[in-house]
């Protein structure tokens, strides 16, 4: 069995082993996720912390981990009588982002189920989490219908296998802690909210830190049995002031003052619901108890706020988390007021892995000087040049809602929101044989099958005999994510400041909707003499945003060079991802002047999306009295549709085009 790397021993990283002995000390907390850079001892701690738990009391021979003192009466397993039962290590289970559907729920055997009335069951890993920890490596990846699947078993702290009438329900209550690299995008908001605290982790600067961490690092794996050993006395501790600070909780005071600053709290940050005052109380009682005190403080409040609302007050998935600790401040100082039930201000002791939290303030300029990224205008007006024949960045206008742009036809690629597919959830169309294990029954057709050959099958019952030949796999058709791949006219005829921010305003918009629905983006410019991938296919759409709102502007416009190199990104995407559809949205005034006969060069580029097939809309960003329509022909070129950049406020960038029709070529 591989030694864990102890817990005490992580360098640094206080915000993050605060968080994880809170849920410790309190599992009502809800959980924890842990948000940053890859490299920085996420996956280390969660899996370090299982070896701090106590141990947990179970029914004898119980798959489902029942508490002998109060076991489920529904229980698969059961029924179980009141009693004495052992004692195991707490677990910590792992879910696979590539994970099936029957791997974490369960699997109920249909076939066994119709034949014999029997409900033969075996328990998935929220069965196997249940009184424990699941934690989610990568939780930004996880499939849709998985996500959907851990909100109702967090929700109702149980979890139900129905297939075609036949149901099976178990108790799931678990300690959700997920990781994820936000550069690889984002959390859906309903799992977002199902986290009861957040952290942001990032490597340190520190040499002498970074010493250390390689030190440790380099003494574990050369010897995880004696490393392990030198830390052991440190883990006791902290094994013992978890238990200690348990037994401590029930009898901790939340003061009326303190629940008032809490309230005013989220009111002032304007979360939604009241999720985040329930798991604020919760999280200030806990710090309470593991500080070894009998009442909460205003600086229980304080860390508790810090660890609770950063992603609860994120609007839109372009919202920096974080929180503004001056107004966090102002409105603890301004609803603090003494009263009989505050106690006196008195700190406990810092725990390990104590001390607030210092989210990046909401108002702050992120990654150093504003200017730096978003360079100011000159005293006329027009933009400062930061380069021969360069204008700098300009603002965004306001994004705005659009409506569907998809790719005809049915797919086949990962669940989203997007596309018409064929999927494992959605509405019924029909039915096959099962290729490998069955996972949705087609109970109308597994009848039909079965039914001539039950003379021959001997049947003499009221019972219906059925073999693995007669089922059927229901066909299902849903949606589907794509991949949409930007290519943006960067060159000097987009230079305008007025028309250029209403052309990232439209981008933006379209970089919202498809985080919403669940796609890959990236982003190809082109301006001067060559085009450059700006983003390369991702799922991160906050990368996305952040690259459109620093994107200069100036010098000619080589489309041709832009068509070429978003081709070839999509060549080598398909590659990667053959299942994905992509749908290219080109944002030009159509005017092609780079290199030797720049328009014949743009129309033979286009000509290869039309004849590979590739959806395609053209946002023509001609302005002006005159107009040429070049942007209407390149769309005739690439076999898409064009919508003039007028339309755009109008909410209809894609309005006139609910499905991206392919004309030929």
């Amino acid at each position: 069995m591989t030694t864990p790397f102890p817990f005490t021993a992580v360098v640094g990283q206080d915000d993050l082993r605060l968080a994880l002995l809170l849920n410790a000390v309190s599992p009502a907390v809800g959980g924890v996720l842990v948000r940053g850079e890859k490299g920085t001892a996420k996956s280390t701690a969660v899996r370090a912390l299982s070896a701090l738990l106590p141990e947990v009391p179970v029914v004898p021979g119980c798959r489902f981990s029942c508490d002998p003192a109060s076991p489920d009466p529904g229980c698969p397993d059961g029924p179980h009588k009141t009693g004495s039962g052992t004692e195991r290590p707490a677990r910590m289970v792992e879910l696979p982002v590539g994970a099936s559907e029957d791997r974490l729920v369960g699997a109920l055997d249909i076939e066994r189920a119709l034949s014999e009335g029997v409900k033969a069951f075996e328990p998935g890993l929220l069965a196997d989490a249940h009184r424990g920890i699941l934690y989610v490596d990568e939780v930004n990846l996880l499939h849709d219908h998985l996500v959907d699947l851990l909100l109702d078993a967090a929700a109702m702290g149980a979890s139900y296998v129905e297939r075609e009438g036949v149901s099976v329900r178990h108790a799931a209550r678990f300690l959700l802690v997920g990781t994820m690299n936000p550069e690889e995008g984002e959390l859906r908001p309903q799992l977002l909210d199902r986290f009861g605290l957040t952290v942001e982790v990032a490597a340190s600067r520190e040499p002498d830190q970074r010493v250390e961490v390689v030190k440790r690092r380099l003494a574990h794996d050369d010897d995880p049995a004696a490393f392990a050993a030198r830390w052991a006395e440190e883990e006791a501790a902290v094994r013992a002031r978890i238990v200690a600070a348990r037994e401590l909780l029930p009898s901790v005071r939340l003061g009326d003052g303190a629940l008032r600053q809490i309230a005013a709290t989220c009111a002032a940050f304007e979360v939604d619901g009241m999720r985040a005052d329930i798991v604020m109380a919760r999280t200030a009682t806990a710090l309470a108890a593991w500080a070894g005190r009998t009442d909460v403080l205003a600086e229980d409040v304080r860390q508790a706020a810090l660890l609770a609302l950063p992603h609860r007050r994120r609007r839109n998935p372009f919202d920096a988390p974080g929180l503004d600790e001056d107004k966090l401040d102002e409105t603890l100082e301004e609803f603090g007021g003494s009263d009989d039930d505050d106690p006196d201000p008195d700190p406990g002791p810092d725990g390990p892995g104590g001390g607030g939290g210092q989210p990046e303030p909401d108002d702050a300029p992120q990654g150093g000087d504003d200017t730096a990224a978003r360079p100011e205008a000159g005293e006329n007006g027009q933009p400062q040049p930061s380069g021969a024949g360069e204008q700098s960045a300009v603002r965004a206008s306001e994004p705005f809602r659009t409506k569907v742009l998809s790719v005809p036809g049915i797919g086949e690629g990962a669940a989203g929101r997007r596309s018409r597919a064929r999927t494992e959830h959605g509405r019924t169309t029909g039915a096959r044989r099962p290729r490998g294990a069955l996972t949705k029954l087609h109970l109308a057709a597994t009848v039909q099958a079965a039914a001539p050959h039950q003379r021959a099958r001997g049947r003499s019952g009221p019972g219906l005999v059925v073999r693995r030949d007669d089922l059927r796999q229901a066909t299902r058709e849903g949606r589907e994510g794509n991949l949409v791949l930007f290519v943006v006219d960067a060159s000097g005829s987009m230079a305008a400041r007025q028309r250029m921010s209403a052309v990232k305003g439209a981008v933006l918009s379209l970089l919202l909707d498809a985080y919403q629905r669940r796609d890959k983006v990236g982003l190809v410019t082109f301006r001067g003499t060559d085009a450059d991938v700006a983003l390369p296919p991702t799922s991160s759409v906050d990368t996305a945003a952040a690259r459109l709102e620093t994107l200069p502007t100036g010098g000619r416009t080589p489309l041709a060079a832009g068509l070429l190199r978003a081709h070839d990104v999509l060549r080598v995407e398909r590659l990667r991802d053959p299942a994905r559809r992509p749908l290219v949205v080109l944002v030009t005034d159509g005017r092609a002047t780079g290199g030797p006969e720049p328009v014949a060069l743009a129309g033979r580029a286009a000509r290869l999306f039309a004849a590979d097939g590739l959806a395609s809309v053209v946002v023509d960003c001609e302005s002006g009295p005159v107009r040429l329509g070049l942007a209407g022909q390149l769309a005739g070129e690439l076999g898409g549709t064009a919508v003039t950049l007028d339309e755009l406020r109008a909410d209809s960038i894609a309005g006139l085009v609910k499905d991206v029709q392919r004309r030929a070529a």
